[in-house]
């Protein structure tokens, strides 16, 4: 009989865009979704954009706009990235929704028939300067413990030790550097601690893996403290009922919105959220990454039991992603968005990539890109799609696309492969990613073998029925990967089933077998990776990459650089320029290629003003030139020059131009 299952992943926050490490957690998401549809099964993934909070608030004034307009905005930025990296969920909506106000409410109201919300005077931080009660990450000072400078309000990054913001050393305002002050509010507390024997009773039923179990008992062992559930205004949120300037902590309302995205999706499609969300008819699974157990495995299940909604069957959770072995890099340009991934590489890549990975352990996984490299053209490129491209334009071109039937030897190849179904089904039921992908890519080799101890490419010169034969095994062998590779390679494998003209493959039709059918003309699969692709990622991801921090997304003025000399300025000469030709500089979305007559003296510049102008408007134009600095070698040519330009950057940038009557070479004082 076939289940119903209910996967949901954590929200991404609505204050940024989707980068390659939020990717770890869809992609795993997606895959294992994508497996059980695969398998016949019925699975609905829900997800949402987390939209409310203190970060989102001060994005949207630093923006100039309300936060609804900034996070619609994101809204759609997200759904694109997800999309084009084939990550399909069944209703993807948001927090601020009328569905995820009427559920924060209900949850609280239980939470306070149950006796299990308590009131109590807190001690915060309070900036004048922003008008604004202070997050534990919008303070920053020296740890009380180590004295380690600059750092957050909750915890140490140097020695690892938690503390409240009022503990900091010398603490400021991330936002804008003033020192706060202290203020009493009354806040809402839940009594986590009153709900310890239920978790503990969850956890051990299975809830989660067994490696997690350990930092949990720590949280129990340490006892369960009441989890502070308000925030005064101003606050992006849901207002607390009966207050009129408090509202729900984001950490409240955000997990709720799985069951808000879940009601939304039951609404449209004429079906009973209580029975898909909540009751035994359906299994339901959360993915999670590592940062966010103690919200997932002790708050939100107390919630719900308060509440008496039904918990999830299992936590799936994962561990983070370093690239070339250490955590993504603004500097060194592994701090990359999924946008910008996308604009150099083929998503199929990373899916492909992250798979061979990914296991049901928290580990974290490494995206070394030399091993990237590797990888992608050793085992997808030549190993699974070569397959294909040996074999189905043989067929086409010389034996009319006709497969035959298979003769013993091709029998005995696809049993070898059928032989593999249920290992493969097992490990990706329980999350081990990688160990499929290594059976997968051994079977491809057995193929390959296959098809070159045949020799078809000689056989077809004196006995074409022979190579028909052949043909059919390798293409056989060919369709069994793809099935097996399909919640991996969704795209890859709807062009396999295009050119076979076969419906849409599943497990079930492993066991089946392709022969006297007449399949159509190949399409390529996927293509090398290339080096130098690669490399233009990471440069630009080193000029666009964003700030990871909320303290850095709010801060709006880049620090100073050190002082130099009057001696030192006064060497820069700066001479009007007239702009003698533009022109894209290809491979690089940002730079204009620029000749100038600088006088007497023709100079190559290269612009970084490609988006805020186009070449043909440049033509003619003066503009200011540093005409003595030392020519630059690029990875796009070498630049001899550099005109004055100023602004944040893509399409706010503003040249410096003159009068047209200002002369080439003419120094600027």
């Amino acid at each position: 009989m076939a289940r119903k299952i209910v996967v949901t992943s954590a929200l991404p926050y609505a204050n940024g865009p989707i980068h390659i490490g939020h990717l770890v957690e869809y992609l795993q998401t997606d895959i294992w979704v994508r497996f059980q549809k695969a398998r016949g099964n019925l699975c609905l993934y829900f997800c949402a954009d987390d939209t409310h909070g203190t970060p989102v608030m001060i994005r949207a004034r630093e923006d100039g706009i309300e936060p609804e307009e900034l996070i619609e905005r994101v809204h759609a930025e997200h759904i694109r990235d997800f999309t084009k990296f084939s990550i399909r969920f069944d209703n993807y909506y948001s927090t601020h929704s009328e569905e995820n106000r009427q559920f924060s409410e209900l949850l609280y109201k239980r939470a306070v028939d149950n006796n299990s919300i308590a009131k109590r005077d807190v001690e915060q931080a309070y900036c004048v300067q922003c008008d604004m009660w202070l997050p534990d990450r919008y303070i920053r000072g020296s740890c009380p413990r180590c004295k380690a400078p600059d750092q957050y309000g909750d915890s140490c990054d140097a020695c690892g030790g938690t503390h409240r913001p009022t503990e900091l050393i010398e603490p400021v305002c991330a936002n804008c550097g003033t020192e706060p002050i202290r203020r009493t509010s009354v806040h809402y507390f839940f009594k986590l601690g009153d709900y310890t024997d239920r978790l503990k009773k969850l956890i051990e039923s299975g809830h989660t893996q067994k490696s997690v179990l350990n930092k949990l008992n720590e949280w129990f062992d340490a006892g369960l403290r009441d989890w502070d559930i308000s925030r005064d205004g101003p606050y992006f949120g849901f207002k607390i009922p009966g207050e009129e300037n408090k509202f729900f902590y984001v950490w409240l309302d955000a997990p709720i919105g799985y069951m808000a995205s879940c009601k939304n999706y039951c609404d449209r499609h004429n079906l009973d959220f209580d029975k898909v969300w909540n009751s035994n008819e359906y299994e339901l699974y959360h993915f999670i990454g590592k940062d966010i157990m103690y919200f997932h495995a002790l708050f939100w299940p107390a919630m719900l039991i308060s509440a008496k909604f039904k918990t999830a069957d299992k936590l799936f959770v994962h561990g983070f992603l370093t690239v070339n072995g250490q955590k993504m890099s603004k500097s060194k340009g592994t701090f990359i968005k999924a946008e910008t991934y996308l604009a150099h590489l083929d998503p199929q890549y990373l899916r492909y990539y992250y798979a061979t990975k990914l296991t049901s352990g928290i580990e974290d996984i490494d995206l070394n890109f030399d091993d990237f490299i590797t990888k992608i053209n050793s085992d997808l490129v030549g190993k699974l799609a070569n397959l294909a491209s040996r074999s189905v334009p043989m067929l086409t071109k010389k034996l009319d696309g006709t497969l035959g039937r298979l003769d013993q030897k091709g029998a005995k190849l696809v049993r070898i492969l059928q032989g593999a179904k249920e290992g493969i089904i097992a490990d990706f039921e329980e999350l081990n990613y990688a160990a499929a992908m290594r059976t997968i890519s051994a079977l491809a080799d057995e193929s390959n073998r296959y098809f070159d101890r045949q020799q078809p490419w000689e056989t077809i010169k004196t006995d074409p029925e022979k190579t028909r034969a052949t043909l059919t095994a390798a293409i056989n062998a060919a369709k069994i990967l793809t099935i097996y590779l399909k919640p991996v390679l969704p795209a890859y494998a709807e062009t396999v089933e295009r050119f076979l003209k076969i419906g849409p493959l599943g497990y079930a039709d492993v066991d089946s077998v392709l022969e006297e059918h007449t399949i159509g003309r190949f399409e390529r699969l996927v293509e090398r990776v290339e080096k130098e692709k690669v490399e233009a990622m990471i440069n630009q991801s080193k000029e666009q990459a964003p700030d990871a921090t909320p303290d850095a997304q709010a801060a709006s003025v880049e620090p100073i650089e050190p002082e130099c000399s009057i001696e030192d300025f006064m060497k820069v000469d700066l001479r009007i320029a007239e702009v003698i030709s533009a022109e894209p500089v290809e491979g690089a979305d940002k730079l204009l290629r620029l000749q100038l007559d600088v006088g007497n003296v023709k100079k190559i510049v290269l612009a970084g003003i490609a988006k805020a102008y186009k070449p043909a408007d440049l033509i003619g134009k003066k503009v200011v030139c540093v005409a003595n600095l030392k020519p630059r070698k690029m990875k796009f040519g070498v630049s001899e020059g550099m005109i004055l330009a100023a602004g944040p950057g893509d399409k706010d940038i503003f040249m410096l131009t003159v009068d047209e009557g200002a002369k080439p070479g003419q120094r600027v004082h």
